[in-house]
């Protein structure tokens, strides 16, 4: 079943208008469309009503050459799919942000919840922390995550957040990614416990794992 009864039709196009929840959690693997899932409920809710508006809170940072180029391209493709998607650049105090942009008017993107972890887990540049500084990071990430999901509860519009899946595959090397695998795993459930869907994407076609309580 697809979220909402949105039926995915030839390159991941969308039929018809969307479901869109009070809050929805969309994971998924590296291009398995939920990004693209994410964008077109912005889409749908804009088309609803004049007055309604829509902000992505983007987490990515540009690190290299690559990653700015990647940036770039998906702001571009962002722009041309979905004009009335504006974009904020976040990538750790999502709590506040959210807390400080959500109205009842306002949907809100947060685009990705795995890169919002590595800002606070494996910043770039980790090799240059002590082991006190990283157990400082750990535990303002516990404080942060908590403000988090109260956010999304107490968020006065619709919330979208997007998230990927990578705890299917083998167990990682090294105690610190096997550490991040287990937070993002963690961290997808609780966001899970406080959104009224959850969408998990494959293959660009939805696969509804929580829906609203009618």
């Amino acid at each position: 079943s697809g979220g909402g009864g949105a039926a995915a039709g030839r390159g991941g196009c969308v039929s018809h208008a969307m479901q869109v929840s009070r809050s929805e959690l969309i994971l998924g693997g590296q291009k398995s469309g939920k990004s693209r899932r994410a964008e077109l409920l912005a889409r749908d809710w804009l088309a609803q009503s004049p007055a309604h508006h829509a902000l992505l809170i983007a987490t990515a940072q540009p690190w290299d050459d690559e990653m700015r180029e990647r940036i770039t391209r998906h702001q571009r493709d962002r722009a041309e799919r979905v004009p009335g998607l504006h974009t904020l650049e976040e990538p750790r105090d999502l709590a506040a942000v959210l807390a400080q942009h959500s109205t009842a008017h306002t949907l809100v993107v947060v685009d990705c919840l795995t890169l919002w972890l590595t800002h606070w887990l494996m910043p770039a540049g980790d090799e240059a922390l002590d082991l006190k500084q990283k157990q400082a990071l750990a535990l303002d990430w516990k404080a942060q995550a908590a403000h988090f999901l109260i956010a999304i509860e107490q968020a006065p519009g619709p919330v979208v957040l997007v998230g990927n899946e990578i705890g299917l595959g083998v167990i990682p090397m090294g105690r610190e990614v096997r550490a991040f695998v287990d937070a993002l795993g963690l961290l997808n459930q609780q966001v899970a416990q406080v959104c009224d869907r959850v969408t998990l994407m494959a293959a660009g076609l939805p696969l509804t794992l929580k829906e609203p309580l009618r």
